[in-house]
């Protein structure tokens, strides 16, 4: 598979519009589908892009959909997103893509016919030589488009169809969003690590919260993340990265018990830091699990324990090592 450590450093695109593909992202290869949590499963498709790119000298891009798809059908059943466009952008840039194609998707785009889909977009917008694309990936109304059709037109039209199959773990279970979901919403950080192939992280504007952190002697960072989010309450050891500065944290998410019961918040205390972040662009990488979140008998024991959840959080990013390969080449790319 595919090196991320060893991706060179190329200009990357985000491309947020049908309208707006540069020409530098035409006429090579595309690896298609949701791409949500860009787990291993997803990462043996972008590889086997990446492989049929470089040998032939073609740009390598991935064209994704926003909102997912089953957020726009069951709205009041709102998909619990792994990766919102920008961590996938980061993602897609470290395993080193050329760019990243994010199609607005609505009702109308998905009453495209699948012939119109490959005809319009894949050959008139991009020009593509290759496509990649997963066993189950199915496209255009009705979700008439099957990988055997895609195949099928690319026989046709002149250009490659590469079907990558099932990816499974080393338990031979599929690799899946769902499983990485359901592993979070448990607070599994190590199995979700394992079928993402890094460390999963968030990103988020910093914003104002109540203060009651730097009160108690913890100042906080706070984001606010999606409200579709089912990371389980309770606190993590984190790190930290606001532009090319990485710092090492402690982080609540949840409701703050002992104080408000309020919206879920992320707050995190950055280790040995003092310094103003309001507005700033945060990444916060969860690398360990340490405790639920909990009411306690009074403010002097909650303050004690942070300070235990500091020492723990201090303690377990001094031992844990910088990671996958990915994690690592996330980590140069600020």
């Amino acid at each position: 598979m595919h090196d991320p450590a060893a991706a060179d450093r190329r200009p990357f695109h985000l491309v947020e519009t049908l309208d707006a593909i540069p020409a530098a992202l035409t006429g090579g290869v595309v690896a298609i589908g949701n791409f949500d949590g860009v787990h291993r499963g997803h990462q043996a498709v972008l590889a086997e892009a990446l492989d049929r790119g470089q040998a032939a000298g073609r740009p390598v891009l991935a064209m994704t959909f926003e909102p997912h798809p089953r957020t726009v059908f069951r709205p009041d059943q709102p998909v619990f997103r792994l990766t919102p466009p920008g961590p996938k952008a980061r993602l897609m840039r470290a395993l080193g893509l050329d760019g990243l194609l994010v199609v607005p998707f609505d009702r109308a785009f998905a009453s495209i016919e699948a012939d119109a889909f490959v005809s319009d977009i894949l050959l008139g917008r991009l020009g593509i030589t290759d496509a990649v694309v997963g066993y189950d990936f199915h496209f255009g109304r009705a979700r008439g488009g099957s990988p055997a059709f895609l195949a099928a037109r690319g026989a046709r039209d002149g250009f490659s169809v590469e079907i990558v199959e099932a990816f499974a773990d080393e338990g031979a279970e599929p690799v899946s969003s769902s499983r990485i979901r359901d592993a979070l919403a448990a607070g599994d950080l190590g199995l979700a690590q394992g079928l993402l192939g890094y460390r999963w992280f968030v990103e988020a504007e910093v914003v104002h919260g109540e203060k009651r952190g730097r009160e108690l002697g913890f100042p906080t960072a706070n984001m606010r993340l999606g409200p579709d989010c089912r990371l389980r309450h309770g606190i993590y050891a984190v790190t930290v990265a606001v532009g090319a500065a990485v710092h090492q944290g402690v982080a609540s998410y949840g409701r703050r018990p002992q104080f408000d019961n309020g919206a879920p918040l992320l707050e995190t205390y950055l280790l040995d830091f003092a310094g103003d972040l309001y507005g700033r662009t945060a990444v916060v990488t969860f690398v360990s699990w340490l405790r639920p979140e909990q009411r306690f008998d009074g403010v002097e024991a909650l303050v004690a324990q942070m300070h235990r959840d500091t020492a723990e959080a201090r303690a377990v990013l001094g031992a844990v090592g910088p990671g996958t390969a990915l994690d690592r080449a996330l980590g140069e790319d600020p």
